[in-house]
């Protein structure tokens, strides 16, 4: 099975938030995250990153299977909730669906200046991680080379948050809208 008819027989719709934890990010279809990975690999290959970057957890399988691909190292930040006081890069981020705040954490030795970084995660909804995790890269004098989404909720404004900071953004799949609580995907 691909992504696209993985989201489309088994996503599930609670408001406007589609859960794919069946499939994707909590249960984990190899061989969907093997495609996944195949194609987000396939678009990060020629910006040449030397590393990929994502959060913890849901973004670890589309990120691992990329990286295996292309041959590369991957960090994830950690995520905390509380106070922090390691030595190490971190953003606070309010999560929508999980209704908290939290810090994403990366130890400052793994990122180092120079650094070519493709940023990596399962879902691209408001951007906020995906921003955090671009000004992690950053501040540790990284060059952020793109970002690649397995899906992207379009109307949720996350793809404008990154590219208004030249970040390119590809996603495996788009959902368009839903409609009386089913995904339309883009073509």
């Amino acid at each position: 099975m691909n992504l696209r008819e993985a989201i489309l027989t088994h996503a599930t719709v609670d408001g406007d938030i589609v859960k794919v934890d069946g499939f994707l990010n909590h249960r984990v279809d190899p061989v969907v995250i093997e495609g996944v990975g195949a194609q987000i690999a396939a678009w990060m290959e020629d910006r040449q990153p030397d590393v990929l970057l994502t959060a913890e957890a849901s973004g670890l399988p589309p990120t691992a299977a990329a990286a295996r691909i292309l041959g590369l190292p991957y960090i994830y930040a950690k995520k905390y909730v509380g106070p922090g006081e390691r030595y190490s890069f971190a953003r606070e981020i309010s999560s929508p669906t999980k209704g908290i705040e939290y810090r994403v954490e990366v130890a400052r030795h793994v990122l180092t200046p120079t650094m070519r970084v493709g940023i990596v995660d399962d879902f691209l909804a408001g951007g906020r991680t995906a921003a955090a995790l671009v000004d992690i890269a950053e501040e540790a004098g990284c060059t952020v080379i793109g970002s690649a989404f397995v899906i992207e909720k379009a109307a949720a404004g996350g793809r404008a948050l990154l590219t208004q900071r030249n970040v390119d953004v590809f996603a495996v799949e788009t959902i368009e809208r839903i409609e009386n609580g089913i995904v339309v995907l883009a073509d």
